[in-house]
């Protein structure tokens, strides 16, 4: 069975792949969840993420926005030190504000989801690559996304992050022309 090839033999990324990766979400929790995730991701490997992506539902109560937007100080120090987490000091900052605007977002348009979508068209946008080299870094949605999320306050999202955002929740079917799950994600 062909499949793409960055998953390389870690059990945890292939099942990520073969389940998740590039499945179209709506569900405003699991958005908010790639939202941190990714912006963890920042300057690390996806795989250093995901093998941690427990240790985050656990230290962020399991990506619940409403509760991150109201972490206090304590939570802040106690976050710093988290061992299943990265411990960036701008980055966990960056989550608590993140939910703030993503509470914001969701009053303004009835839910994340329909705010996100909209920079697709409200539909996943496959894309026909053949190698792995071929895929962007970013897209000019992914453009248009970050810089709308930066306006309204969001941190750590810029168009790299908005664009594995958009793989990671299905807005792009990046899978390689031959993986079994391309066009298989929808």
């Amino acid at each position: 069975m062909k499949t793409c090839t960055w998953p390389g033999n870690d059990p945890l990324m292939i099942e990520y792949h073969d389940t998740e990766w590039g499945v179209p979400v709506h569900d405003d929790r699991k958005l908010f969840e790639f939202l941190v995730l990714d912006a963890f991701q920042a300057g690390l490997s996806w795989k250093t993420i995901l093998h941690r992506r427990e240790g985050f539902r656990r230290a962020f109560d399991n990506f619940d926005a409403v509760k991150i937007a109201a972490y206090t100080e304590e939570d802040y120090h106690r976050l710093l030190g988290d061992s299943g987490i990265i411990r960036n000091r701008a980055k966990i900052r960056g989550t608590i504000r993140n939910a703030q605007v993503f509470l914001n977002i969701q009053k303004e348009f009835g839910s994340f989801d329909a705010y996100i979508w909209q920079f697709t068209g409200g539909k996943t946008m496959v894309n026909h690559w053949d190698e792995l080299k071929q895929i962007p870094a970013t897209s000019p949605e992914s453009d248009a996304m970050a810089k709308d999320m930066k306006k309204r306050g969001f941190t750590f999202c810029g168009s790299t992050i908005c664009y594995a955002f958009m793989q990671a929740a299905g807005l792009v079917d990046d899978h390689l022309e031959g993986c079994f799950r391309k066009n298989q994600a929808g």
